[in-house]
């Protein structure tokens, strides 16, 4: 099969199609040709530090996102057969090769495909979907009529954040810059904030801000929050995570890293096929362009996701 790999760390240029052995399912897993793969921070910062989080080593192949056809299914797999179509964020957070022609992982790593979405809008969603789901719903217990703040509202993560919050009946307030405000409000944001021109600790009585942004960030946040509210980073803390400044202000503050989940994709699925949740796709690449993929990324200016086709 074919797959993206790189050999050492570096910039999007060691990213190389290669041809390799294509994998067989284990005991309980699922072997999925992939249509498409969401591209995420997690990839780019990977591949430039040459070190996937759990200390795996180039060579490897990046991307968690998958969407694709489930190709065989190992022994005592039931939840799945060949053709089904489905989508996941498999071994999360190690290595599951899904810039490739084929994945393959634990069969509750991977949902049914959402009813009216294509590979493509599939495969950007698992990832950004789940860690939005989870910081919201299991680590902060967003409940009707709380207030939300969202940080980096138009990115991949923040786009699905803003809508799940407001499935969950919250007043929701995103940052942005300003010529992304209107798509926001279309998503159904009840206020916005340009990040460039006004100070985000100017406002008040939030009860949980979901920041994956960071460093100077978390301080201005936690100032927005009401006591006994929430703040969930999506970034590992250093020392500048203000542990102690939000245990003296009365608020909680946690970093969560997304996990492989069956049950939240069956949630996210539902929000879907609802109507109640849509993903944005800011642009689609070729497997073998990757690297170019990766270069839009880490400008840091697109709404929503990126996705590759396989």
């Amino acid at each position: 099969m074919r797959a993206v790999t790189q050999d050492r760390a570096g910039a999007p240029e060691v990213l190389k199609v290669v041809d390799t052995r294509r994998p067989e399912p284990g005991r309980g897993e699922v072997l999925v040709r992939v249509r498409a793969a969401g591209v995420n921070p997690a990839d780019w910062k990977t591949r430039q530090r040459g070190v996937f989080a759990d200390g795996s080593t180039p060579p490897f192949t990046l991307g968690f996102d998958v969407a694709g056809v489930v190709e065989a299914v190992g022994a005592g797999v039931t939840l799945f057969e060949a053709g089904d179509e489905v989508f996941g964020m498999p071994r999360f957070p190690h290595p599951a090769g899904a810039y490739a022609e084929y994945v393959t992982a634990p069969a509750r790593h991977f949902a049914p495909r959402p009813r009216g979405l294509g590979h493509v809008e599939a495969g950007a969603l698992p990832l950004a979907g789940l860690t939005a789901w989870q910081a919201l719903v299991d680590t902060a217990d967003v409940r009707p009529g709380g207030r939300v703040l969202i940080h980096a509202a138009a990115g991949g993560v923040g786009h699905l954040a803003v809508q799940i919050a407001k499935a969950r009946g919250a007043y929701v307030i995103g940052t942005a810059s300003a010529a992304k405000h209107e798509v926001l409000r279309a998503l159904g944001a009840d206020e916005l904030i340009d990040h460039r021109t006004q100070d985000v600790a100017a406002v008040r009585d939030v009860d949980v801000v979901v920041d994956g942004v960071g460093g100077p960030n978390w301080v201005r946040s936690l100032r927005t929050l009401r006591r006994g509210g929430t703040l969930v980073s999506l970034l590992p803390p250093d020392d500048t995570f203000p542990a102690r400044q939000a245990e003296e202000a009365g608020v909680r503050a946690v970093f969560m890293l997304v996990e492989p989940d069956h049950h939240g994709l069956r949630e996210i699925t539902a929000l879907v096929e609802s109507g109640r949740l849509r993903v944005l796709v800011d642009a689609v690449f070729p497997l073998e362009q990757a690297a170019r993929a990766h270069e839009l990324g880490e400008k840091g200016r697109t709404t929503g996701k990126i996705v590759l086709t396989v």
